[in-house]
């Protein structure tokens, strides 16, 4: 079964992303003071206050999320579309902030942060990458 090139991408986006934050965190426990918590704010919204272990735990979290959308895993369309929901929400006081304080470089890293995360959302919920995951669902597995 051929996977849908946007599943591909959004996939590719998640390693890639786990890969940066799991690198950063690990920069952090090697070596503490090399690299600022501040590397990961623009994807951690706020949780890489909690040090280089959130860093490592969300790249977990993001590579067996681009792992199982690579894979057609259904499991990891929801946890996808809950990751980009949960980031839009995390993002709206950046962006509310950026506009009241008239800061026009957050405001458009912050929205265009936004812009991704729906665009992902939105394209998950599309009926024929739905039919994708169910279709891969109730195929057998290959030995």
């Amino acid at each position: 079964m051929q996977r849908p090139t946007g599943v591909t991408v959004i996939g590719g986006l998640f390693l890639v992303v786990a890969g940066y934050v799991s690198v950063v965190g690990a920069v952090m426990l090697a070596s503490a003071g090399t690299v600022s918590m501040a590397w990961g704010a623009p994807l951690l919204g706020g949780l890489e206050v909690a040090g280089p272990y959130m860093f490592l735990l969300m790249g977990v979290l993001g590579c067996l999320i681009g792992v199982g959308l690579l894979r057609l895993d259904r499991w990891a369309r929801w946890a996808a579309i809950l990751a980009g929901l949960v980031g839009v929400v995390m993002l709206a006081p950046t962006v509310a902030s950026a506009v009241f304080e008239f800061r026009i470089s957050r405001l458009v890293w912050g929205g265009l942060g936004v812009m991704l995360r729906v665009l992902i959302v939105w394209y998950l919920y599309q009926g024929p990458v739905v039919q994708r995951f169910e279709a891969n669902k109730a195929a057998p597995a290959a030995d």
